[in-house]
């Protein structure tokens, strides 16, 4: 691992409007899937070779949130989105870039601004490659979602020891039908399940923000005490 540049970032708060955030930044190269996991257990998420935290001083509505696998039932209607999604086929392969990447990106963000108000704008190739595909190591991934011959959506994850990270999903609006986020995340909890693994990464719960605080819906989950650095042992609760 070589931490490249380590940096802090103030900014308008991305998810709760009139808020400032104070973000920590780490730019790592050749990071393992050991480094990657003691980042995450700690509160960071990764994009690309960037590793964050929000670190704000007055404000602690961000909380590092995982799921319990092992105490995860699936519940009367996830087992019925995950039998209506029977013909919908997975593919799971490092990540890469092609124009149907770049397209369905922006079709799926051009919908969330009209649908939430997202802020908006054209994707490039240096953007969605330095964010998904660069960085990932032997443990990054990504899950192509196919109905028939037609890529509806993409779930970005790092497979670690203990659990897998959710990094990002984004999918074709007019597949919506199928729950493909709800989707995702069973299929994520039964590949973390048959393959021993204890937790979902699911990033961070902020109740203010609706794009966030859904993820309370999937219990039991933990939260993260703090905001420990890497020589502190970390508290989940």
């Amino acid at each position: 691992m070589n931490l490249l540049k380590e940096f802090l970032l103030d900014d308008k708060c991305s998810y709760l409007e009139d808020k400032k955030q104070t973000t920590h930044y780490k730019v790592i190269d050749n990071s393992t899937a050991v480094s990657c996991e003691n980042l995450i257990e700690r509160g960071y998420r990764r994009f690309g070779k960037m590793y964050f935290r929000p670190l704000c001083a007055t404000c602690n509505e961000c909380q590092s949130i995982k799921i319990d696998v092992c105490n995860f039932t699936f519940s009367k209607s996830a087992k019925r989105i995950l039998k209506k999604a029977k013909n919908i086929r997975t593919f799971i392969q490092t990540p890469t870039m092609t124009q149907e990447h770049l397209d369905l990106f922006d079709k799926y963000h051009l919908y969330m601004h009209e649908k939430k108000g997202w802020n908006y704008s054209k994707t490039t190739p240096e953007h969605y490659y330095n964010s998904f595909v660069t960085g990932h190591g032997d443990f990054g991934y990504e899950v192509l979602y196919y109905y028939e011959e037609k890529l509806i959506a993409v779930d970005l994850i790092d497979i670690l020891e203990n659990g897998i990270s959710s990094i990002y999903f984004y999918y074709d609006p007019a597949y919506a039908k199928y729950s493909l986020g709800k989707l995702s995340l069973y299929h994520q909890i039964q590949f973390a399940k048959n393959a021993n693994k204890k937790w979902i990464y699911l990033g961070y719960y902020v109740e203010g923000c609706p794009s966030l605080s859904y993820k309370a819906e999937y219990t039991p989950f933990v939260t993260l005490q703090d905001r420990p650095n890497e020589h502190e042992e970390f508290i989940w609760s």
